[in-house]
């Protein structure tokens, strides 16, 4: 190795250790910012549709489940915020709800059983069976900060 590739190898590492942190902190901050708006957008979409549910004459069961979805998404920004790991059980309990929507709706529609509400069972046994091997594999090979 020469003195001038010694000399870039020395420059390259500066620059490394000057810039790296610097990185670090403006994804952090990135980080953290984008990680309030989500939560900050959570609890006002929330409000809206309690504000909204409270002009009806009652709420639906749709309604009841769409304030269960804010409230898994809130936790889940809630975890990550404390422990900066992102809960996937609560984002498959986010889909599962969704999906539960979903069937609600249709029945309400149509006021019958079709291939639609067999389907999206079948994604909801789907999700339930997913959750199940995360769950598990947490448990039997658990991480060193094991939130989930």
């Amino acid at each position: 190795m020469s003195d001038h590739d010694s000399k870039i190898d020395s420059l390259e590492k500066k620059f490394e250790n000057l810039f790296n942190p610097l990185g670090n902190l403006l994804v952090t901050i990135f980080h953290q910012l984008a990680l309030f708006a989500i939560g900050a957008a959570t609890v006002w979409s929330a409000v809206i549709s309690f504000y909204e549910m409270t002009h009806q004459s009652h709420a639906g069961i749709q309604d009841l489940l769409l304030l269960f979805i804010y409230l898994e998404i809130g936790a889940m920004v809630g975890i990550y915020f404390k422990t900066n790991h992102m809960p996937v059980r609560f984002l498959i309990y986010v889909a599962i709800t969704a999906v539960t929507r979903l069937i609600i709706d249709l029945v309400n529609i149509n006021h019958e059983v079709s291939w639609q509400i067999l389907i999206l069972g079948g994604t909801i046994l789907l999700l339930a069976i997913a959750n199940g091997v995360v769950r598990y594999a947490s448990h039997k090979y658990p991480s060193h900060s094991n939130a989930d």
